[in-house]
């Protein structure tokens, strides 16, 4: 018995041998997982599109839908530099936190 999957296989598979190498094949788990995945991707948007009060679906609602989506790379480097920002305020805290320490040393002074 096959399982219900939510897009043609054929055209998942012809989609994914557009751009993997041409030496790569293709297990039946990997073209069923692809498609299962797929499927999952479509119903994460709609569930965002449905949040709208809106009875008509917008370009503008489902760019903004579809915005992590099509932005992973720019999310992920926007992280990237947000945590190095964050580390080096970090080593002013802790370079300041010894220079309070040091400079506020009563019992060394006695």
């Amino acid at each position: 018995m096959e399982e219900k999957l939510p897009f043609a296989k054929a055209e998942v598979v012809r989609l994914m041998r557009k751009y993997l190498d041409d030496d790569k094949m293709i297990r039946e788990r990997v073209k069923i997982e692809m498609n299962k995945f797929l499927g999952e991707i479509v119903k994460n948007i709609c569930k965002e599109l449905n949040k709208y009060p809106y009875t008509v679906v917008e370009h503008d609602m489902f760019k903004e839908c579809v915005y992590p989506y099509r932005n992973l790379d720019r999310i992920n480097e926007e992280k990237e530099r947000m945590i190095k920002h964050l580390e080096a305020i970090k080593s002013d805290c802790d370079a300041l936190i010894s220079e309070i320490k040091r400079s506020f040393d009563l019992t060394s002074k006695l």
